[in-house]
């Protein structure tokens, strides 16, 4: 429980990090909205991102290995910018504001949270 609540952490704070990097291609929450609705957003976009990383993500990557090794892991990139837009399709369900841009934005977003997860990982053990 105590990884998963860790990870849920990292993953709400690597989302901040690249939607502020992103600008306007990547929102979380409605910019008229307060900083309490701001930040619950952002803990649910977080939470949804994790559950969809974590089992969606885990069989995706099982069944796709073969293609991950062929292409070098960059495959991993393309899966987790689809996962990315998995979230915001079903966090937009919820009714909670949660933008990219497009599938290439994703792309870019995917890499930044990467980079943002691996930093913040070292930093929180």
């Amino acid at each position: 429980m105590e990884r998963f609540l860790s990870t849920w952490f990292v993953s709400s704070l690597a989302l901040a990090l690249a939607a502020l990097i992103l600008g306007t291609k990547m929102s979380i929450g409605g910019a008229d909205e307060s900083t309490l609705n701001r930040v619950l957003a952002l803990a649910v976009v977080g939470l949804v991102f994790t559950i969809v990383h974590e089992f969606v993500g885990g069989i995706v990557k099982l069944i796709s290995l073969p293609f991950i090794v062929l292409t070098l892991g960059l495959l991993l990139v393309v899966i987790n910018a689809l996962l990315l837009l998995l979230t915001e399709w079903l966090t937009t369900s919820f009714g909670v504001e949660f933008m990219v841009a497009g599938f290439g934005w994703a792309l870019l977003a995917s890499i930044v949270i990467s980079i943002c997860q691996s930093i913040l990982s070292v930093l929180f053990r």
